[in-house]
């Protein structure tokens, strides 16, 4: 005698097959409502079980906490940028008021370490006028240093891993992380020729990492740049 499978054996119904029926049967539990009331699941809080109304408040209630986590980070990162942006119009509008008896390379970096609270800053200038080839901003650069920051198409923020700009620091030493911010001549179009930098360091590694966005350097950059070009 031939012995057949039945077909519920042959094909027995997955767990995948039941989620698919109800999900393309949202009204099954309509019909059904009591197997609602008897779905008993545990609660990621202990090892008690709870109903299924209950377990979905509980996932609620946990999603909402995020979202709140998410809304105040995102306040404070606002907050954080409305203090940084007064901190950049101050530092530019006191470059139209600068003191007598500094020049204006001196007050832009003084004004930074001020505003800012970095507790070093360096310039350095080349191809400067004639008159002010005397000033300490602008000291010799190397060939390669002048090469490097021309490279360099946005500010670098990082570890400090022996760039020759951290030896215009008044304490190279105390460089943990590092700023560097091209200088290059105001555009409309292409980018020119970097013709200096900033460098900013703090001795906290961390101060300036990798991960730090950079557009507010570049647009310290920016201004800088527009200012000091007449030093050239």
């Amino acid at each position: 005698m031939t012995h057949t499978t039945p077909p519920a054996l042959a094909n027995p119904i997955t767990e995948d097959d039941i989620a698919h029926y109800l999900s393309i049967t949202p009204d099954f539990f309509q019909r059904h409502a009591e197997l609602l009331a008897a779905v008993q699941l545990t609660s990621p809080h202990g090892n008690r079980a709870v109903s299924l109304q209950e377990r979905q408040a509980e996932m609620l209630r946990e999603k909402i906490k995020g979202l709140e986590h998410r809304i105040m980070e995102m306040v404070r990162n606002g907050n954080d940028n409305v203090l940084l942006s007064d901190k950049i119009l101050r530092w530019s509008r006191s470059l139209f008021v600068k003191p007598a008896g500094l020049s204006l390379p001196e007050h832009l970096v003084l004004e930074l370490t001020m505003q800012f609270s970095v507790p070093q800053v360096g310039l350095r200038l080349w191809d400067v006028a004639a008159q002010h080839a005397g000033e300490d901003f602008a000291k010799p650069v190397s060939d390669d240093a002048k090469v490097f920051t021309n490279s360099l198409m946005e500010p670098f923020c990082g570890l400090n891993t022996g760039f020759e700009a951290v030896g215009w620091l008044s304490d190279p030493a105390a460089a943990a992380s590092v700023a560097l911010v091209p200088l290059r001549a105001p555009s409309e179009g292409a980018p020119g020729a970097a013709f200096g930098m900033l460098v900013l360091a703090s001795s906290d590694a961390t101060r300036f990492n990798s991960n730090l966005g950079t557009d507010f350097l570049a647009r310290i950059g920016e201004t800088a740049s527009a200012a000091l070009s007449t030093m050239r």
